[in-house]
């Protein structure tokens, strides 16, 4: 059982990796003219694995929760970027 447990945890944060390596490729291919959402599209989506990394290391419960409370605004943030992105790419 702790072997599925760190098999998940170990697959989680590659997906969220390759999560933001996708994001970053996407935007330097299609948002180099507009650099202010390019950025805050890399800031938010790197952010997410940041904090769920970043969780790891917590001191208490609690911090951990919030570590994963701040990886979903970040989720949620870059759903709203993407949407732009989408946006302008398709005009």
């Amino acid at each position: 059982m702790q072997n599925d447990k760190e098999k998940f945890k170990k697959e989680f944060i590659g997906r969220l990796i390759k999560f933001s390596l996708d994001v970053i490729r996407f935007s330097d291919l299609n948002l180099t003219k507009y650099y202010s959402i390019k950025d805050q599209l890399i800031k938010c989506s790197t952010s997410i694995g940041a904090n769920v990394v970043e969780a790891k290391s917590s001191s208490s419960k609690r911090e951990y929760i919030k570590f994963f409370e701040i990886a979903l605004k970040s989720a949620n943030e870059t759903k709203y970027w993407l949407i732009l992105s989408k946006e302008i790419c398709s005009n």
